[in-house]
């Protein structure tokens, strides 16, 4: 029993048919890829989660929340990696659960197929070439009702529909969708959104304590305390595309990454730019206290396979000291790793480029530096895209050592999109990629 465990129900509690979970956890053997050579970023060891029925997991943290989990198992704990202190082992943190696109009638509806699935917080330790879950924390509202992962606002948020997009679900104000996590000295837990966007804060023991939301977001009927404290101009983020990265700096400030350029002023511009925007966040003040332009690479750069803009992301930043920032670009097949400084003088917070009537927006800058913006200078650190036996779609990076990082990939629960996601019967077809933690040894430390 983990000793940071009282008070909740456990992950390897007894389950369905009697069967504890901790059986459950058996893992399968993933060999180490290495790299050509030792002054090049290689892979030091790859341990991979085995299978874990949804509904079993959930049910042992909020019992009755999973009815038929349509053959899912455990998966998107890959949203995040977060080291717990202790060597192996790492908080990590579910998105909004399985979920899905088909077409109807021309249009992309966004399928739940497990809408009773509340996001967590999982703790995982990792083993030779096993990763097992240790413990686990539901996200709840002030009454201690799951949070659930589906969509928020009619209108704003993607309208939320059964596994096969038939049938329409309701909103639900309270509704997650976490991708980034650290954890406060006092126990407590941050993690960011992509709905609101919005940044959270959550007790040791998965209560939502604040969810703080863009100004003029309007979100009502949630059953935990909601504060209008970001920048308004972030209303403007795209579907699927809010806060993913979270970093905590040394003196307890918060890092927040928006995926993608804003839509601003409008979806287009959003899909061709390549700049997007990092928020500092102090939680003393409660407030935004900086706002830094971010500049990605050209996408056929981070990913040579990739011609469209729209697919580059910022997945994951990570404090590496003082106000240096680890800060992961990518694609769903490549991704690099930087290094930024967050110089006061490169703050935007509060001037023109926060004005959604500004024309040019900071989107549309062909050259932002050119036109006077102070972009965040960075540094290559290593391209993983070029290092044999990192996975895609990498979304969590720790850095576990001066020249080691440990890698988390999203497996999406297993889910494709397509009718063909589900069988006949409504069963996953699963596709076969597995949640794994990757360990990187770099050719210098950072």
């Amino acid at each position: 029993m983990s000793p940071h465990a009282t008070g909740r129900r456990r992950v390897h509690r007894s389950v369905a048919a009697g069967v504890p979970l901790a059986v459950l956890v058996v893992l399968a053997a993933t060999a180490p890829a290495v790299g050509t050579s030792s002054r090049e970023a290689r892979v030091i060891g790859t341990a991979t989660l085995g299978d874990i029925p949804l509904g079993a997991f959930s049910n042992a943290l909020l019992p009755g929340t999973v009815a038929d989990d349509r053959g899912v198992d455990l998966g998107g704990i890959g949203s995040d990696i977060y080291p717990t202190g202790r060597k192996g082992e790492f908080w990590t943190v579910t998105d909004r659960g399985p979920n899905g696109q088909i077409k109807v009638g021309g249009s992309k509806r966004r399928t739940f197929p497990v809408p009773g699935f509340d996001p967590a917080i999982v703790k995982i330790r990792v083993s030779g070439d096993a990763v097992r879950v240790v413990d686990a924390i539901p996200l709840t509202t002030s009454s201690g009702r799951p949070v659930t992962g589906l969509s928020n606002q009619k209108g704003r948020d993607e309208a939320p529909y059964s596994y096969d997009a038939s049938t329409p679900l309701a909103y639900n104000p309270d509704g997650l969708d976490t991708e980034g996590i650290v954890r406060a000295k006092d126990g407590s837990f941050w993690l960011v959104d992509e709905y609101g966007p919005s940044l959270v804060h959550v007790s040791a023991r998965g209560k939502v304590l604040t969810r703080y939301v863009p100004e003029g977001l309007n979100l009502t009927g949630a059953d935990y305390p909601v504060v209008e404290a970001l920048p308004a101009v972030l209303l403007h983020r795209k579907n699927n595309r809010g806060f993913e990265g979270l970093a905590q700096l040394p003196g307890g400030d918060l890092v927040l990454a928006v995926q993608s350029p804003l839509s601003l002023p409008d979806p287009d511009a959003g899909e061709a730019s390549r700049t997007t925007r990092l928020l500092r966040f102090s939680p003393k003040q409660k407030a935004v206290t900086a706002e830094y332009a971010y500049r990605f690479d050209p996408v056929n750069v981070v990913d040579p396979g990739e011609d469209d803009t729209s697919e580059l992301k910022i997945s994951s930043v990570v404090a590496v000291g003082g106000n240096r920032l680890l800060v992961e670009e990518r694609t769903d097949k490549a991704a690099r790793l930087h290094v930024v400084r967050l110089d006061k003088d490169a703050d935007i917070l509060g001037g023109p480029w926060d004005d959604d009537t500004t024309s040019p927006s900071l989107e549309q800058l062909e050259d932002p530096a050119a036109a006077g913006v102070p972009v965040l200078a960075k540094k290559l650190v290593v391209d993983l895209g070029t290092v044999a036996g990192v996975p895609g779609k990498i979304e969590g990076v720790a850095r576990v050592g001066h020249d080691t990082l440990a890698l988390i990939n999203d497996n999406d629960f297993g889910m494709t999109d397509g009718t063909g996601a589900f069988d006949a019967q409504g069963r996953l077809v699963d596709s076969g990629i597995e949640t794994t933690v990757t360990y990187v040894r770099l050719p210098r430390g950072i």
